[in-house]
């Protein structure tokens, strides 16, 4: 397997959680009505910025903006990278 690499100052690559397929009561969703989602996985985090110290690390569990970051496919997988200053809340758990 490929390595993904380390995305530069300031960046942060995320693994969004899949989409729900089904709703609550079972009825199946089509790909083109899913939502978006806006909760991922930290894979990887750049280095920090003169001006911005870097607050999450690999590993954390965040909730970002529908319409944040650019999606990638690295490896056949999808991925998101973004600004660390895009993400919202750190979900602790």
């Amino acid at each position: 397997m490929e390595k993904i690499g380390r995305p530069m100052a300031g960046k942060v690559l995320i693994k969004p959680e899949a989409a729900e397929q089904k709703t609550v009561g079972g009825i199946i969703i089509p790909d083109s009505a899913q939502e978006k989602p806006q909760r991922g996985k930290i894979i990887a985090v750049g280095n920090q910025k003169k001006d911005e110290p870097i607050e999450v690390k690999a590993g954390d569990v965040v909730l970002y903006g529908k319409y944040s970051g650019t999606e990638l496919k690295i490896n056949g997988e999808n991925y998101l990278i973004m600004n660390q200053t895009d993400i919202l809340l750190v979900v602790e758990e």
